[in-house]
This record gives C-alpha cells, sequence and structure tokens, in this order.
C-alpha cells in the first residue's frame, strides 16, 4: 500500500466570547489567535530517502468574529442594534521541526499575531472605537513520537507528543481607548498576544488507512496552564460594581479534538487529499491543574471542516476552512459566583466566528 501525506492544520482560533452586563455585552475571543496547536505528517518518502531531516512550516489563519450568542441561542438583536463587538485577528505561524528518525521529532513553533478590537462599551458607550495588538505570541515546543515503524506498518499509526508553552507573548499588551480613564489601558483578554502562564501541552495524532485512497485521522490536544491568573487587569469592575470578581485575567486550559476522512489522489509522492471531518474546541469552566479564580469566557464551537492538501516531492500546500454549526458560551466560575451573590441565574453572552481560513506550506530538507 503507498504511502502519502496527511497534514493537518493548526487548531484555528474562532471561539468568540463576551460576558453579559445588562443589556451590553462584550465581545472577546476564547480561544485566543496564539498559533497552531499541531500537525501530524504520515513519514513521506521524499528523493533523498533520509529519515533524519528539518521540516518548515509556514501558516496564516484568519477569522472574524460579530455574530452574538447567549449559551447556544442568537442574540439577533445585537446586529440589529449594533452594539455588536467585531474582532478581526490574522496569525501568521512558523514552525520548525527535526525529525530524528522515523519515530522521534521535535518541534518549535512562534505565531506572530496582529489584532483589531471594534466596540461601543470600551469607549463610553455611545461611539464606535478600535483597540489595537500586534507581535510575537507565547512559543510551543513539542517533543513527538511514532509508536509504529513506518516501514512495517502501513494499514495506519499513533503518534503521541509532551511540549511546554513558554509566555513569551505579551500577556498585558495596552492600546489607547477613549472617553474612559485611564485612556492607555490593556486590551482585552480577547487580542492579548499571551495568557502569562507556563503550560503543558498534551496531543495524540493517528490515522488509519482503509485502503489505498481512503483513510481515517483523528487529533487530539489539551493545553493545561496550572497558573491562576496572571495580574493583568480588564478593567470590568469599571463597568458594574457585580463584575469586581473580573477584574483580573485567568489564565485558562484549551482543548481541540478533530475527526474526518480523507481521499487521496495520485501515489506517496505526488498526491492530492480531499479531507471531510469535525472538530470541537474549547475553553473550560475548570482548569485540569491549579485554581480557575477570576475572569475568563469559558465555553466550546462544533464546527465541520473541509481541507485540501498537496504534496508533491518535499512541498506540502494544505488549507482548511472550518465552519461553526454550534457555539456554546457556558457559564464562567464568575458568572456562578455572581449568581449566588444575586439569586439569579447569571451568564454572559458570546460573540462567535461563523468560519476560519486557513492555508500554509511546510518544506522538508
Amino acid at each position: 500500500m503507498k504511502n502519502f501525506t496527511l497534514k493537518t492544520i493548526g487548531a484555528a482560533a474562532i471561539l468568540i466570547f463576551t460576558a453579559n452586563l445588562k443589556a451590553n455585552a462584550q465581545g472577546c475571543v476564547a480561544i485566543k489567535g496564539t498559533g497552531g496547536l499541531m500537525t501530524i505528517e504520515h513519514p513521506m518518502e521524499d528523493s533523498t530517502g533520509s529519515e533524519q531531516s528539518w521540516e518548515i512550516t509556514a501558516s496564516f489563519r484568519y477569522f472574524k468574529s460579530f455574530r452574538h450568542f447567549k449559551g447556544s441561542e442568537e442574540q439577533k438583536q445585537r446586529l440589529i442594534i449594533g452594539n455588536e463587538v467585531i474582532n478581526h485577528q490574522s496569525t501568521y505561524d512558523l514552525f520548525l521541526t527535526r525529525n530524528f528518525d522515523r519515530f522521534w521529532s521535535v518541534s518549535i513553533g512562534v505565531p506572530y499575531l496582529i489584532n483589531t478590537r471594534s466596540s461601543l462599551y470600551e469607549h463610553g458607550g455611545k461611539e464606535r472605537h478600535k483597540s489595537y495588538s500586534n507581535g510575537f505570541g507565547d512559543t510551543r515546543i513539542m517533543a513527538s513520537r511514532w509508536l509504529f515503524d513506518s516501514h512495517k506498518t502501513t494499514k495506519g499509526n499513533i503518534q503521541v507528543g509532551l511540549g511546554i508553552k513558554l509566555p513569551t507573548g505579551d500577556a498585558d499588551y495596552m492600546s489607547n481607548f477613549y472617553n474612559v480613564i485611564p485612556s492607555k489601558r490593556p486590551v482585552d483578554q480577547s487580542i492579548q498576544l499571551g495568557d502569562g502562564g507556563v503550560g503543558i501541552i498534551a496531543q495524540f495524532n493517528g490515522f488509519l488507512n482503509f485502503n489505498s485512497h481512503f483513510s481515517g485521522y483523528t487529533n487530539l490536544y489539551y493545553l493545561s496552564n496550572p497558573r491562576n491568573t496572571n495580574n493583568t487587569r480588564t478593567y470590568r469592575e469599571t463597568l458594574s460594581a457585580t463584575l469586581a470578581n473580573e477584574a483580573i485575567s485567568s489564565v485558562p486550559d484549551q482543548y481541540l479534538a478533530r475527526l474526518g476522512v480523507n481521499y487521496t489522489f495520485g501515489g506517496a509522492l505526488r498526491a492530492l487529499t480531499l479531507s471531510a471531518g469535525g472538530r470541537i474546541e474549547g475553553i473550560p469552566v475548570h482548569d485540569v491543574f491549579g485554581k480557575s479564580d477570576a475572569f475568563r469566557r469559558p465555553g466550546y464551537i462544533i464546527s465541520v471542516e473541509p481541507s485540501v492538501n498537496y504534496a508533491f516531492k518535499r512541498f506540502n500546500v494544505f488549507a482548511s476552512v472550518p465552519i461553526a454549526v454550534r457555539r456554546d458560551r457556558t457559564q464562567s466560575v464568575t458568572d456562578k459566583e455572581n449568581s449566588a451573590i444575586q439569586g439569579k441565574y447569571v451568564i454572559g453572552d458570546a460573540a462567535f466566528a461563523d468560519y476560519a481560513v486557513n492555508f500554509g506550506v511546510s518544506f522538508k530538507f
């Protein structure tokens, strides 16, 4: 059976969340655009036949959030009233991988982010203005191992990985704000360049060949952030005294799961692969390790994900467009605290993107 390359796209940062404040909510990104979370590649027999190699991957991701939900119910009046929060996020991601043999590899990834955020409530509530952030995000270093020898097993393989996320991105990036004091303050958590925590990354990648053309794939990813808060002020307590417990930003975990099928045209060194699958990604209410205090926007998004991959000798070109089919902003720890204090159910609303656009290219040398 012929081998072929399967390249998955980094986790698209398309969860956009807000917290409700009476009739005025704030839009925000829960899954931050801090770069691709993982890649998977079936070991490819390149023209040199060498199993020791370097690989560089450059990718780009863009999304726009503007459609508000509360729980899983869309708040359509936000668009009618015109007080929705609009985030534009662009991420340029660079990964360098060292393949030591058929089993082991080490990767390092650094993203560069360009973000804009348009809102009313952050600028006095009467006029719409923008805040900005741009710069390098958090660095990820991963060690991965394929469990089976690709020369002996052609039916499928499993890759496991363990890594670390370093807080190289600014978690206290400041921008100008209008009609508020102080006029220069930290931007919203959604467009901060980093989260301020050292994270532990665990991932699982696998594929199964059904025949010479059809195969299945799965990716599982979890980022654990043991740090509780990062000391970045949100200024949410200035919006309402009831938000005093949200004055500082939390450092949340993140997760992703993907499952789908591929159809490949051609052979090992020249192959076009079309894929269709589903994905769920989100921010949990409670972290696996450490406390989960202060301000975060938990929730999840379920998407269908068509993608295309073209491999030619040492090059690999890929693109995908995850399309949201369910969006849900879940009740946070601070929401639950405020529910107990106020004696009623409190939950923030959220602004999600309809889809994200991802594409990139990798080269093995």
